[in-house]
């Protein structure tokens, strides 16, 4: 079979579209003829091999879709032909492997072992992958492949984040940093859907307009003035309720001085840095609640996805490309070209 690999961490060169051998169904696994697949910003990050120990030719990818080929021993949950997405959030533990929803109930993000496909260990950007069993979610017939290989990452994260740990209720304010993002494309939806008033921040126009269309009220181009300023504006001077933040040390101080008094801080990522000041003084002063999020339980990734599946919330897709491509899909999203997920088909599915 052809899979996305690169056998050295580097830049976009290492890349390569090469035949690797179809990987064996262990116990509790399943193998998944892939449809379609989705790049996130962690993608980039292991390539380049930033705190990863991996064992190579690597395949990268945490998304994707399609429909199962084989399931292995001990697995009862899918049978071939099922159509099916993964949710790439993983632990060890000493559970049932069949991928039952009885076997999953434990908050596997909090695991010492708790590990991402693709991240941590071979990803799914292939023409076939095979993982466990309680790591795939039933995708409803009619949903459209590209929707389905690009949706559970960025929804599940967003949803966690706002829904289960900064717990958001209808009528708060919301400060979306990112916005054309994957997550943040998300959140600025899942923030709508809660009856929340959102604000949102871009690099462009062009990408607040999406943001519009997704649910914002209020558009904050970062590029053209700073954004606590404006959204100290937009408040009247009091500031959002809440921040979601996967940006880091560039809007981590300004984030802060966005919250209201009492405000949450929550946050999933760091792609410009992990290490801004800590403000302590602006922490305790205004009694803010910084709150980490990281993936999302199944029953928290089931939650989302029932409303991505029935059209509620929806993935917006900046380009679909051959999975030969990558090294450009790479780019895109290295490059913040476009609003949006970036998604890529195997060469043999188009």
């Amino acid at each position: 079979m052809k899979a996305v690999t690169f056998r050295e961490h580097g830049d976009r060169d290492v890349v390569e579209y090469t035949e690797v051998p179809v990987p064996d169904v262990g116990h509790g696994e399943v193998l998944v003829d892939v449809k379609a697949a989705a790049l996130n910003h962690l993608d980039i990050w292991t390539r380049r091999g930033l705190g990863f120990d991996l064992e190579f030719p690597h395949i990268p990818g945490s998304d994707m879709a399609g429909v199962v080929e084989e399931v292995g021993d001990g697995v009862t949950r899918f049978e071939p032909g099922d159509r099916v997405a993964l949710t790439a959030g993983v632990t060890g533990g000493d559970g049932p492997t069949d991928g039952s929803i009885t076997s999953r109930r434990d908050d596997p993000t909090l695991a010492p072992d708790f590990s991402i496909i693709g991240e941590h260990s071979r990803g799914v950007h292939a023409e076939y992958a095979a993982v466990p069993a309680a790591n795939l979610l039933p995708v409803p017939a009619g949903v459209p492949w590209e929707v389905a290989g690009s949706a559970t990452l960025v929804f599940q994260t967003a949803w966690r984040m706002l829904i289960h740990r900064a717990a958001v209720h209808a009528g708060e304010h919301v400060l979306v940093h990112g916005a054309s993002g994957g997550v943040g494309h998300a959140a600025v939806q899942i923030a709508d859907h809660a009856g929340c008033e959102v604000s949102a921040t871009a690099s462009t126009d062009e990408k607040l307009q999406y943001a519009a269309d997704c649910g914002a009220d209020h558009l904050i181009n970062y590029e053209a003035t700073p954004f606590a300023e404006e959204v100290h504006g937009i408040t009247g001077g009091r500031g959002v309720d809440v921040v979601v933040d996967h940006v880091g040390e560039a809007t981590y101080e300004g984030s802060l001085e966005s919250l209201r008094k009492g405000g949450r801080f929550v946050t999933c990522g760091a792609t410009t840095g992990p290490n801004p000041e800590a403000a302590l003084n602006r922490i305790f002063w205004n009694q803010l609640e910084v709150i980490g999020s990281t993936m999302a339980t199944p029953e928290q990734a089931e939650e989302v996805l029932d409303l991505v599946w029935d059209g509620t919330l929806e993935p917006r897709i900046r380009a679909t490309l051959p999975m030969s491509e990558s090294v450009r899909a790479h780019e895109m999203i290295e490059n913040r070209e476009g609003f949006g997920k970036v998604v890529v088909i195997p060469d043999s599915e188009r």
